[in-house]
């Protein structure tokens, strides 16, 4: 009997196992056959087991050319990710298991390329690892006004291969499948991901008075179907500002002002 999973006829990307755990601050473990390969952002791993080999590389392992390297390289640091992918490597001669931890509370997010297309756009920072196999690179904004009020920006991430991928959201995870000509208003940093078929575009919000007092900006982002699209509850954006706001160093307010606790920290703060 075949203890492994064998990767499908012509499938390119390994054909790795997985388990998600956790609730408020996930982590996802990757259960590698021998030789099975999973790449991840710098820094996402977790833990590994011992015949786990990690290696260091610039862009992706199927990138052999130097030159090619080094353009993949130039544009991760457009998209503000780290120079460098890490590989995980099963050498021992047993199914083996290496984690990886979410960034910040919420929610991880496996795709299977192959059972959406084969292509995601996904906001920048999202991406923990992925299966051999897998392309990463950059998607540009052709749209003015998306890339200057997108939230994102004219540049998103890509992600193209017939194998496993893991992205992070922020908060909860809502995933919908749009009809044709179907559209959603969206707070622009709300937007995970969403496949090529989904039209991505900037709306103003109406009213100058809903855009100054509203809370919500002057811009939503608009999908527009077919296709699938996932949502996170709470973009990093707005944890970082909620966080920035309170902080007493910045002219924020200490939490449990009028507590015990909060005359204490006064007390030891200086205040």
């Amino acid at each position: 009997m075949n203890r492994f999973t064998p990767k499908p006829a012509g499938q390119t990307a390994d054909e790795i196992e997985y388990g998600v755990f956790g609730e408020d601050i996930q982590y996802v473990e990757v259960y590698l056959d021998p030789g099975e390969t999973v790449i991840a952002e710098a820094g996402a791993m977790l833990y590994m087991k011992s015949d786990v080999a990690m290696k260091t590389c610039l862009g992706t392992p199927e990138d052999s050319d130097l030159m090619g390297k080094l353009f993949k390289v130039g544009k991760r640091i457009l998209t503000g990710e780290s120079l460098f992918l890490t590989t995980f490597t099963a050498t021992g001669n047993e199914k083996t298991t290496v984690a990886f931890g979410a960034p910040y509370p919420g929610t991880i997010l496996p795709v299977n390329l192959k059972e959406i297309g084969g292509d995601l756009i996904c906001q920048k920072d999202s991406f923990i690892c992925a299966a051999k196999g897998i392309d990463l690179d950059i998607h540009l904004n052709r749209k003015i006004g998306a890339g200057f009020f997108g939230g994102e920006g004219f540049i998103l991430e890509r992600i193209r291969g017939d194998g496993m991928a893991f992205m992070h959201a922020g908060g909860t995870l809502l995933g919908l499948e749009l009809a044709q000509g179907e559209t959603l208003r969206i707070d622009t940093g709300c937007i995970v991901a969403y496949v090529p078929t989904v039209n991505f575009d900037i709306q103003f919000v109406g009213s100058i008075k809903t855009a100054l007092f509203g809370g919500e900006g002057l811009f939503f982002a608009t999908l527009t179907g077919p296709g699938k699209v996932w949502l996170q509850s709470l973009p990093f954006s707005r944890l970082a500002g909620r966080i920035f706001a309170a902080a007493p160093q910045l002219g924020g307010k200490h939490v449990g002002e009028g507590s015990v606790l909060g005359g204490v920290a006064r007390m030891i703060s200086g205040d």
